[in-house]
């Protein structure tokens, strides 16, 4: 990947230090590529390198969090075979099982887990299954639509006449 030609604004986020990158861009655009291009320059930079297990890399499908943790596994083994003398790439390596790379939704989960006495929450908490979330969300509807039954309204009405029909509200 070192002789790949970067566009403008993919060597900005490659590059760009002292804080915070957000890279978002069309599926297809290269985003894995040029995250993985911006974390091996942190890990490998000679004169700061960033210890692997000090980062943290979100990304929204679980396939793509593997698939960039495949793919900076592989550059940094590239990396030691070309110079087996440079410790830091096996350093680096050995972090990278510790390494921050996962889904947004993963990262908040492991957050709320870590910090749940923080947050007056119970410590056994648990994510909801598709199922239990679609029934949440139809109970909440129906209690929200019968709240607004009850109490009438303009507005409310004229909501239901644009978008019900003349049998139901289901729409």
């Amino acid at each position: 990947m070192g002789d790949r030609k970067w566009t403008g604004a993919q060597q900005d986020a490659i590059s760009a230090r002292g804080g915070t990158v957000l890279v978002s861009a069309a599926a297809g655009s290269g985003k894995t590529a040029v995250l993985v291009e911006r974390v091996i320059s942190r890990l490998t930079d000679p004169v700061s390198p960033v210890d692997a297990d000090r980062m943290l890399v979100v990304t929204f499908t679980r396939a793509a969090a593997a698939e960039m943790k495949d793919r900076i596994a592989a550059r940094l083994s590239q990396m030691q075979d070309s110079d087996p003398q440079n410790p830091l790439f096996r350093r680096q390596q050995l972090l990278l099982s510790r390494a921050s790379i996962s889904t947004v939704h993963s990262f908040c989960k492991d957050l709320i887990q870590e910090n749940f006495y923080r947050l007056g929450i119970s410590p056994d908490f648990r994510i909801l299954d598709d199922g239990e979330m679609r029934l949440l969300r139809e109970e909440a509807v129906s209690e929200t639509l019968e709240a607004f039954y009850a109490t009438g309204g303009e507005a409310f009405a004229a909501l239901v006449d644009a978008f019900g029909s003349e049998k139901d509200d289901r729409k």
